[in-house]
């Protein structure tokens, strides 16, 4: 077991014992250079896209914050935030656990892309007096002087690249953000901006389960050292190995096709089937399925969301977990897009 705590008054309490997966989860010391900013970054970062209400219901705030001091205990030092997550709950969150924390041990990346009106609807506007106006809004809430990455979080069909550029370099020069880049942009769109200026990361949706990005943007992006941040790894959670097909969601999931009938439940069976190996590996499914996904040579990190303490211990505990061959690809069949087949063997191979 290990001991994992919270803070109160900068001096650290005992809070909760933690049973730990076969080996005890090490501090992760590893770091990686985020494409070309420089930035050395924890491979697994700290997501709070699950403080979104409209798309996982209400969280406890207070359970998230304790979630990040662990995670912070544990090595993670790459926190990623947006303020459309809800409409700024998510940045002023995190803003709690920046107060408590040296600035300079922590890379924080958030985003910007939504107008924001009093009925709580939205709509695209990256204009500059906009952008200029929510940089100054996230800073507030994050309680910084200066944002590591600032991220545009789509793709603005009415402004103007050359605009939005301009508004980042303003930014840029002002001391207000250190680097920038962009989130959900096709190939095409990210080659298009960086005609404009030095757009050096990019976080796209991608699980192994959801490997378009493979076939164009994953190529560009190391061809011209860009980094790349994935969001949802863990494909919503169905790839963590806790569903077996026959659940039931309430929150924006039971509108999706990958979480609904047959198709869920043979996903959920093939996930279950990787148990084997996972075991031969000392993981649980859900770090062999992490560390699978962090083996691909063009991602430096996959930005996971957490609610527990005990969950941000085991996506730290596929760090540095190296699959054979072999098995990276028998777990990538085994759950791949086009239908997932349940794995009839597994070797007992770890590195």
């Amino acid at each position: 077991m290990k001991s994992i705590g919270t803070f109160e008054n900068g001096v650290k309490k005992p809070r909760v014992e933690v049973i730990l997966v076969e080996k005890e989860i090490t501090t992760m010391s590893s770091r990686v250079v985020l494409g070309g900013t420089g930035l050395e970054v924890s491979p697994v970062c700290f997501g709070t896209w699950q403080l979104s209400p409209r798309f996982w219901g209400e969280q406890s705030g207070e359970k998230i914050l304790d979630a990040m001091r662990d995670a912070f205990d544990a090595g993670i030092n790459f926190f990623d935030t947006a303020d459309a997550y809800g409409d700024g709950y998510a940045e002023t969150v995190l803003g709690k656990f920046l107060s408590d924390i040296q600035r300079d041990k922590v890379i924080i990346a958030t985003k910007v892309f939504n107008h924001f009106k009093p009925d709580t609807s939205r709509y695209p506007d990256l204009s500059s007096g906009h952008m200029m106006e929510r940089c100054e809004a996230s800073l507030k809430r994050l309680g910084i002087e200066t944002i590591d990455l600032y991220l545009l979080h789509f793709f603005d069909q009415l402004t103007s690249l050359a605009e939005v550029t301009e508004t980042l370099e303003r930014l840029r020069t002002q001391g207000k953000i250190r680097h920038f880049g962009v989130s959900n942009f096709t190939v095409e769109q990210l080659r298009a901006a960086r005609h404009f200026g030095a757009y050096s990361v990019i976080q796209p949706r991608y699980s192994l389960l959801n490997t378009a990005i493979e076939a164009d943007l994953l190529p560009y992006c190391q061809a011209e050292n860009i980094g790349v941040m994935v969001y949802s790894p863990m494909h919503m959670g169905l790839l963590t190995g806790k569903y077996v097909g026959e659940e039931t969601f309430t929150d924006f999931r039971k509108h999706h096709v990958d979480f609904q009938g047959e198709r869920f439940r043979r996903i959920a069976e093939a996930v279950q089937s990787l148990r084997p190996m996972a075991k031969r590996y000392g993981l649980t499914v859900y770090q062999l399925v992490l560390a699978a996904t962090l083996m691909h040579p063009a991602i430096q990190v996959a930005v996971v969301g957490i609610k527990t303490a005990e969950q941000i211990l085991e996506a730290v505990g596929s760090i540095g977990k190296i699959l054979e061959r072999e098995d990276y690809f028998t777990v990538r069949s085994a759950i791949a897009v086009e239908g997932a087949v349940k794995v009839k063997d597994a070797r007992n191979k770890v590195k």
